[in-house]
């Protein structure tokens, strides 16, 4: 049983290409659920949606968010009508942003999630991190800022001062699947707001150094591949750069994958962690999707 650690862009894109080489039974995907949230009436869980969406080849795959060839008859009536949105949600997403709402009304969201991918016909186990909701603010030069107002309405632009967010207990089971995993790997997604909520639950570190872990870094460089990682990796006073990224999981950490281009710091990395391998971890069509899963999967003992 292999485990994968999620949020929503650069892991999901690893998911395309694991799936293609582990069966999708032998295949769990922990989410984050930080940045879940009420909008337009609806419970919005993005990442959770997004390695759904992935799973049952639905996703948008050039926004990395909501569902191919979708329509957004409903966002534009509500811009019409004076009800403007701060996230644009597709018709298609957004029922399935409906159901899981109207689930939730009887169901925990683990079990909301697991009735939607088995309606999605996804075989794999898809788990929230937590039913509880977080809450994080993103201190800024600006002021402090609700995580989607930066992402969306300031365009990750404000310079970052701190990330802050509140801990919330673990979904049922997750401790004992990352035990009882033959590894676990930790997607390239972002350490502080995708990543780190997930090893912040209580036992899941200690979990960790039970089992074996590979990370892919998120960073090549100084910069992350997407995304406003860096910003916040910075602020939190976390080296911009795959070394970075190797402290912050040095604890628990057997792998570290990188791209080819940080290939000189593998001296330095070999100090944090005990195995480097150094491959394309630029993901833009499905042979490197497959690739770089190949050689993860290749590397665990």
């Amino acid at each position: 049983m292999i485990t994968v650690l999620s949020g929503g862009t650069g892991t999901p894109k690893l998911l395309q290409g694991i799936k293609e080489i582990v069966r999708p039974e032998d295949l769990n995907i922990i989410v984050n659920t930080l940045e879940n949230d009420y909008f337009a009436g609806v419970y919005v869980s993005a990442d959770i949606d997004t390695v759904l969406y992935t799973m049952a080849d639905m996703i948008n795959d050039e926004l990395w968010y909501g569902v191919k060839d979708d329509t957004f008859t409903t966002h534009e009536r509500l811009e019409e009508i004076g009800c403007p949105e701060l996230l644009r949600i597709g018709d298609i997403d957004r029922a399935t942003k409906i159901q899981k709402t109207l689930l939730m009304q009887k169901h925990s969201l683990q079990e909301s999630v697991e009735i939607q991918s088995r309606n999605m016909g996804i075989k794999s186990k898809v788990i929230p991190m937590s039913n509880e909701n977080s809450e994080i603010k993103i201190v800024t030069d600006i002021g402090e800022l609700d995580f989607h107002d930066f992402l969306i309405k300031h365009q990750s632009a404000p310079e970052v001062l701190d990330v802050v967010f509140s801990k919330v207990p673990p979904a049922d089971g997750i401790i004992d699947i990352i035990k009882n995993s033959e590894a676990v790997i930790i997607g390239p997604s972002n350490p502080i707001t995708s990543i780190l909520p997930i090893l912040s639950l209580e036992g899941v570190r200690e979990a960790l150094k039970e089992t074996y872990v590979v990370a892919v870094s998120p960073i090549i460089g100084n910069d992350s591949v997407s995304g406003p990682a860096s910003k916040f990796m910075k602020a939190m006073g976390i080296e911009v750069s795959s070394i970075g990224v190797a402290n912050l999981y040095k604890d628990f950490l057997d792998v570290i994958v990188i791209d080819n281009k940080d290939s000189n710091l593998k001296q330095s990395l070999s100090e944090i962690i005990n195995k480097v391998i150094i491959t394309n971890t630029i993901m833009n069509s499905s042979d490197t999707k497959i690739n770089l899963a190949k050689k993860i999967l290749d590397g665990i003992v």
